[in-house]
């Protein structure tokens, strides 16, 4: 056996010892031992894509929604420069991705060779943990350090206090095919029954107590742990719950859905100043949340890993792995009167939306709303999860997700294919026009892989419709251009150029019977971005007047 198939075969092997369960293959030269090895291997799934952007973020989705590694693989050269921006949101994001890049081996590289450039450490900070695995030899010992090596990335890109992505480089001689000889200098097999090293995980960390108060908040951002726990902590004791869609904890009596236009209300916002927050996860969302926080006089962060906390608006007080909210004494008028405020926002902005014909915000609404229990709604990283947030109404039985680590528009049709293909229900996506159209690519399904139920909705305001609602939106003679970005592009065709069925929805009323079908599929809602900005300012106006007068009560 060549030494190239030897640590193709081994690794993989390994891989999968420890749990690996998904791979996600780009095809090429170089990585030929590892494609050969995964062929072979009936205990994974294997996903080809002949993008490795797509490739990437199909990686991360599966990746993100299993919640455990899985593998990435690519040849040389810029092939492994096309992992990076998926690498970076994994990073940002904590999603555990195995990143193995076949290399040239070192006698090549510095001399112009063919699809050589320098991969050590490519991903540079963005990676937990990189290691050069060195050109594989036909000598004993070899077996030990490639299964340890195997046992080490794995656990340590699950975490799990703080989970993310592991790069191996690895160099590979000619020649790169079996050359139909089994024998090898020592056995390759692995331990009896498991893994070559069994990786003990930490006890749970102690938990932070927190003094009894009826006056707190739960904030719950994306990526948060343990969310479920803490939401019923909160709802014993009397708290409001803050969450992002993302987040997972908006539901229940406790979920506060209108907190982004209630804390955008200054008189709110400096009259109900809790004794202590408790933040999960990253909150990025909402910008009066954000000041809101600012002006926390006790501002507790769980993070699971104390090497590093979600911290952006630097108004964090203590920082700790578990915190326990105790039931405190006391009546619920704290929690009643954020209740009330809610209720009023609640009724401004289903007023505003009602009459909003086919607006983004509504879509938003009306989609959550729409989807079956058991449903996973992935979402645009721009305007799609800001409308969800300002828009949504608190409910059970759907999971939410998008890329938030890094808040990218790269890569999303793919994320979304990954993560209905990990998911066990049906899937839905929402999306504007330029994240779909960045990610086309993402479409591109060999006749042999795996096919997701999935239901892409594609708001379509031929452009880039959030920064209508920015300061630029003013400067008016190169906005269009620059940042209005119109690209005339008829989605229609884009689907059709796949084969992927497709829907164009002319009125809102007519989403609930176009979501429905299976495998991949588009659904197209055309908006005008003008008529968008005037629809979220009248929201705000609408909120804010209805909380105002419930302060005036």
């Amino acid at each position: 056996m060549n030494p190239a198939t030897a640590l193709a075969t081994v690794l993989i092997d390994e891989l999968v010892r420890c749990g690996l369960t998904d791979v996600v293959l780009a095809p090429g030269s170089r990585s030929a031992p590892l494609a050969m090895a995964l062929h072979a291997e009936s205990r994974v799934r294997l996903h080809v894509r002949i993008d490795e952007r797509s490739a990437s973020f199909l990686a991360l989705g599966l990746a993100r929604r299993s919640e455990r590694p899985v593998a990435l693989i690519c040849s040389s050269g810029t092939a492994a420069a096309n992992f990076h921006p998926a690498v970076i949101e994994a990073a940002e994001s904590g999603v555990p991705l195995l990143v193995l890049t076949a290399d040239r081996p070192p006698e090549l590289r510095g001399t112009g060779a063919n699809q050589t450039i320098d991969q050590l450490k490519l991903y540079g900070a963005a990676a937990r943990w990189f290691a050069e695995v060195g050109v594989p030899e036909d000598r004993p010992g070899q077996v030990a350090y490639w299964r340890s090596l195997a046992c080490r990335a794995y656990q340590r890109a699950a975490g799990p206090y703080d989970p993310g992505p592991v790069h191996l480089n690895l160099a590979f001689r000619d020649p790169l095919v079996p050359d139909g000889d089994p024998s090898w200098c020592e056995p390759l097999e692995g331990a009896a029954g498991g893994p070559w090293v069994r990786a003990r995980v930490a006890p749970p960390p102690v938990a932070l107590h927190l003094p009894p108060t009826r006056r707190g908040v739960l904030v719950v951002g994306d990526g948060a742990a343990n969310v479920r726990r803490y939401v019923a902590a909160a709802g014993m004791a009397g708290w409001p719950v803050l969450s992002e869609p993302n987040g997972g904890g908006r539901y229940g009596d406790h979920a506060i859905s209108t907190y982004h236009h209630l804390l955008g209300t200054p008189e709110f916002a400096g009259a109900y100043r809790p004794d202590v927050v408790v933040t999960l996860g990253r909150p990025g969302l909402s910008k009066p949340l954000l000041a809101w926080l600012r002006q926390a006089g006790e501002h507790i962060v769980v993070a699971p890993g104390l090497d590093r906390w979600p911290d952006p608006t630097r108004s964090a007080t203590q920082v700790a792995q578990a915190v326990e909210i105790p039931v405190a004494a006391g009546d619920d008028s704290w929690l009643n009167a954020w209740r009330q405020a809610d209720r009023a926002a609640r009724g401004a902005v289903d007023e505003v939306l009602g009459l909003s014909g086919t607006s983004e915000p509504r879509i938003a609404r009306d989609l959550a709303d729409a989807l079956p229990n058991g449903s996973l709604l992935f979402c645009g990283s721009s305007m799609p999860i800001r409308d969800l947030d300002q828009a949504m109404r608190p409910r059970r039985g759907l999971r939410l997700m998008a890329n938030r680590g890094a808040s990218g528009i790269d890569g999303l049709v793919s994320t979304a294919m990954g993560a209905a293909l990990a998911h066990n229900g049906p899937s839905y996506a929402l999306m504007g026009d330029l994240s779909f159209l960045h990610d086309q690519n993402g479409l591109v399904l060999g006749p042999r892989e795996p096919r997701p139920d999935l239901c892409l909705v594609v708001v379509n305001n031929d452009g880039g419709g959030i920064f209508s609602l920015l300061p630029q939106a003013a400067v008016r003679d190169p906005f269009e251009r620059v940042f209005g970005t119109p690209h005339g592009v008829d989605l229609g065709y884009v689907a059709a150029a796949t084969g992927t069925p497709y829907t164009l929805v002319g009125d809102v009323s007519e989403l609930p019977k176009a979501l429905r079908g299976e495998g991949p599929r588009v659904v197209e809602v055309r908006t005008d971005r003008e008529e968008n900005a005037l629809v979220h300012a009248r929201l705000t106006e609408a909120a804010q007047q209805a909380v105002r007068a419930f302060l005036a009560g």
